[in-house]
């Protein structure tokens, strides 16, 4: 099945993210017309596992590494993987977001681990263990800058999601499609608990005619 939900997509469920710090000449390409954000050299990567469940309406688990670049707080996805053919499909004709298929699997909650592979062999693992927390839902919104069309598309984001610190364990292959990332360690690490989130714009009302 490749059918999925016109934009904007309504998702929600529970992710397990590291930023990591880059050299500039380690960086993964952008698109054109993306600008990493680089401080002293160095520009902040963002890895993240989502696990999206009901009641968004698609349920589905994803892998996917992504730059902040300049431009108010965004980032372009670089690299991801997904278990569902309708999320891919809907990635890449909506907002031009590479999504390749992958087999993702994630066991636990305030222990939680996670492994991506394909048939050309594994992506990563990674063992995170929940910290203290937030109480309350922190609303958060950004953009996700893609090719598509020709052109680079800003498309936005906006989640809110109960934020715990945690301390996270990742594995790399150094030959896969991440290894830009092997032998390194993430400078922070977090679990976003119970996230409902809003991926894409809302249609233009279209005008009638006088």
């Amino acid at each position: 099945m490749t059918d999925y939900p016109p934009e904007p997509w309504h998702l929600a469920g529970q992710a397990h993210l590291s930023v990591w710090l880059l050299p500039v000449a380690r960086l993964p390409k952008l698109p054109e017309g993306a600008e990493p954000l680089v401080a002293g050299g160095h520009a902040p990567v963002c890895t993240a596992w989502f696990d999206y469940r009901a009641p968004g309406q698609l349920t589905y688990h994803e892998l996917l590494c992504a730059t902040a670049i300049r431009g108010g707080l965004a980032a372009s996805i670089t690299d991801i993987w997904v278990d569902s053919a309708s999320s891919r499909a809907g990635g890449r004709e909506l907002w031009g977001i590479p999504k390749d298929l992958a087999t993702l699997d994630f066991t636990g909650d305030r222990t939680f681990t996670a492994a991506a592979a394909t048939a050309g062999g594994w992506i990563a693992t990674a063992a995170f263990t929940r910290r203290a927390g937030l109480p309350a839902a922190l609303p958060t919104r950004f953009e996700i800058a893609q090719a598509l069309g020709g052109r680079l598309k800003r498309s936005p984001v906006s989640s809110r999601a109960k934020l715990h610190a945690a301390a996270a364990d990742w594995s790399i292959n150094p030959s896969g499609p991440l290894g830009f990332l092997a032998g390194r360690r993430p400078i922070v690490s977090a679990q976003l608990r119970d996230f409902k989130l809003v991926f894409g714009a809302e249609p233009t009302p279209s005008r009638r005619s006088e």
